[in-house]
């Protein structure tokens, strides 16, 4: 199968990959576009990784309507309720199934998601 690569990283990886009619988006971190990780909590966080998200999918023709898969890190499983009113807030109806983990991040943050879109090519 064909694949197609979108972005580019300092790290080795692709921001995003579509394999078919699936658009893999790597685990996006709450980093804006100055390179700095938000301010704000959880919920500043959630919002900014979801954007991340957002304009990754973009790359690839995709939006957050195509997700229908994410995977969630979160550094204190006492943030998920702040964490789960801001990510509702990106998936108002029809959210994607979804896996939620507590887990050590490999910077300082409170929060990491990877997402898979389906919309065919």
């Amino acid at each position: 199968m064909p694949k197609e690569f979108f972005g580019s990283s300092h790290v080795p990886l692709s921001p995003a990959v579509r394999a078919g009619d699936f658009v893999f988006v790597s685990g996006q971190v709450p980093v804006a576009s100055d390179g700095k990780v938000v301010s704000g909590g959880i919920g500043a966080e959630t919002r900014q990784v979801l954007e991340n998200v957002k304009t990754t999918l973009a790359l690839a023709g995709c939006n957050l309507s195509d997700v229908v898969k994410t995977t969630v890190w979160l550094r204190d499983r006492s943030d998920f309720p702040a964490f789960n009113a801001a990510y509702g807030e990106y998936f108002p109806e029809n959210p994607p199934a979804r896996s939620t983990a507590e887990s050590r991040l490999m910077i300082d943050i409170a929060v990491e998601i990877e997402a898979i879109a389906y919309k065919p090519a």
